[in-house]
Order: structure tokens, then C-alpha cells, then sequence
């Protein structure tokens, strides 16, 4: 029994969904857990040593996200997304972006608490000078959340969060070639020119910056 009088074992399943959410999600943003690969109840159960119950509430929390779906008669596996399916959540966060941006535009500067984007650049910085792309991943989407939280609209971060996540995955699957074909110090520099443009008001310059950084081939 708990000093607050709430049995400890009603507590212990949420703990354990949340360990398990938490340790599946880093497996998949990692590309350790592929596109399309089979998570398997009887490997995950043994894996976590935990019972089926936990274990399916985690995987469908990570359904909710988009991370992992349910196929009939087939089980459960990483979330495949097709380049169309890419291409659309790039034009939907473009959007998103973009009215966001229009919002902050109408705030004054006192109003933008622009602290967390600070933290997320200093992420990406630590991210880049380590040369850990999954911290780097993380650190980008703590940034492009930040900057859609400065519109203050509640509603148009709750849309926009689950839209950068699924685009994770983007970046999981090529994790990989990304590390041969770009520099991480170039992905840093991108995102402080993109945070430059939009604290300076200027709708010309942030029209530009917004334009280059939307672009596929720089989403990291």
C-alpha cells in the first residue's frame, strides 16, 4: 500500500506501458526497428519480461502516434509509409508551418517565449558535435515544435505533433545514408538561419528560409 493509500499495484501496469511505449518508440526513431519489421508479442513479452496485457496497451499508444499498426490475421509491425504518403505529410507540415509562422507575425516580440527553441538549437548543436543522429532527430522535432508553440494556438500544436512524429520515421529509415550524403553542422545552420528569419519579422526572409528548409532532401 501506497503512503498516499492507493494500492501500488494499481500503479505498476500505467509504469510499465510507459517504460514499454517509451523504449519501443526509441527503437523505431532509432532505425533500429525497420519500416515494415514484425513486432512479435512473444519476443517483446520475453524481451521487457512483462505479461501480453502492458505490452499491447504500449503498441497501441504507438498506433495512436502512427508509429506501429495492426494488420488483420497479421500481427503488429513498424509503420510502412509510401513516398506519396511522405510527400503528403511534407506538403501538410509545410502548411502547417507556414499559418503558424503567419501567427507569430501578428504576436509582439514581448508576447514569444523563444527559450525552448533556444534549447532545442543547443540539442542540435550537442547532437551534431556527438554525431548521434537519433538526439539529432529528437532535437529537430523539440525545434519545429517549439517554433509552431510560438503562434500560441493549443489546437495547432496538438495537429502538427503527431504530423513531425510520423515524419521521424522519414528520418529513421535513412538515418543512414543521411550520415553519408550531409553534414549535421549544415543541418545546425539551417535551423538558426530558419529561427534568424523568423524573429526578424521579415516576410521576405522568412518566405525563403521556410521555402529552402521545407525541402525534402534537407529534412533533418
Amino acid at each position: 500500500m501506497r503512503s498516499d493509500g492507493l494500492p501500488s499495484e494499481m500503479l505498476q501496469p500505467r509504469s510499465l506501458v510507459e517504460l514499454v511505449t517509451a523504449r519501443l518508440s526509441e527503437e523505431i526513431l532509432s532505425g533500429a526497428l525497420e519500416p515494415g519489421e514484425r513486432l512479435v508479442e512473444e519476443q517483446l513479452t520475453h524481451l521487457f519480461q512483462i505479461s501480453r496485457a502492458p505490452l499491447r496497451e504500449a503498441l497501441r499508444l504507438l498506433a495512436e502516434q502512427g508509429l506501429v499498426e495492426h494488420l488483420p490475421r497479421r500481427g503488429v509491425r513498424v509503420t510502412s509509409y509510401s513516398e506519396r504518403d511522405f510527400d503528403e505529410l511534407f506538403a501538410v507540415r509545410n502548411v502547417l508551418e507556414r499559418f503558424a509562422v503567419s501567427l507569430v507575425q501578428e504576436r509582439t516580440a514581448d508576447e514569444l517565449d523563444t527559450e525552448p527553441l533556444e534549447q532545442a538549437m543547443g540539442g542540435l548543436r550537442a547532437a551534431a558535435e556527438e554525431g548521434d543522429r537519433l538526439a539529432a532527430s529528437n532535437a529537430h522535432r523539440a525545434f519545429h515544435l517549439a517554433l509552431v508553440a510560438l503562434a500560441d494556438s493549443r489546437q495547432l500544436v496538438a495537429t502538427y505533433e503527431p504530423l513531425i512524429l510520423k515524419l521521424q520515421l522519414y528520418m529513421a529509415a535513412n538515418l543512414r545514408r543521411e550520415a553519408d550524403t550531409s553534414s549535421p553542422a549544415e543541418g545546425v545552420r539551417r535551423h538558426q538561419r530558419l529561427l534568424d528569419a523568423v524573429l526578424s519579422r521579415d516576410p521576405a526572409r522568412i518566405d525563403a528560409e521556410l521555402e529552402h528548409h521545407g525541402a525534402r532532401q534537407f529534412f533533418h
